[in-house]
């Protein structure tokens, strides 16, 4: 008897993940969620990830525009799995010094940083908040 091969689905590796940042949000903790962010990676989308080969280019990093305000909003995850279906496919991993860096160059530009925005436990702050927890 033949039958058809159930498709797994697709789960993203243990390593897209980060659980003391899961934790932090799920106490929503804005200084335990600023020592997640200090000392552990973030899960970011990404509108077209970095080639294989070259590990040093992390991608492109899609963020959310506001097409009635202009407004411009930053995803960070705890968990590739908590990031909504319908934003690109492709995520990143990225470290405390590319978050900061990141919000340093777009601090004028992102008016928002949304963290698990779809849950289970969001939160937002401002780019000027989160680089303030990041060089405490």
């Amino acid at each position: 008897m033949a039958g058809k091969a159930r498709k797994k689905p697709q789960q993203q590796p243990l390593e897209f993940r980060s659980q003391a940042l899961a934790e932090a949000l799920g106490k929503q903790d804005m200084a335990a969620v600023a020592l997640a962010l200090r000392h552990g990676n973030t899960v970011v989308p990404l509108i077209k990830p970095g080639p294989r080969d070259n590990p040093l280019d992390g991608g492109e990093v899609w963020t959310y525009r506001d097409q009635n305000t202009g407004e411009v909003a930053l995803l960070l995850f705890s968990d590739a799995a908590n990031k909504p279906a319908n934003l690109p496919p492709a995520v990143g991993l990225q470290s405390p010094a590319w978050l900061r860096t990141f919000l340093k160059r777009y601090e004028s530009t992102i008016t928002t940083v949304f963290l698990d925005i779809a849950g289970p436990h969001p939160m937002q702050a401002s780019p000027s908040e989160l680089l303030r927890a990041l060089e405490a």
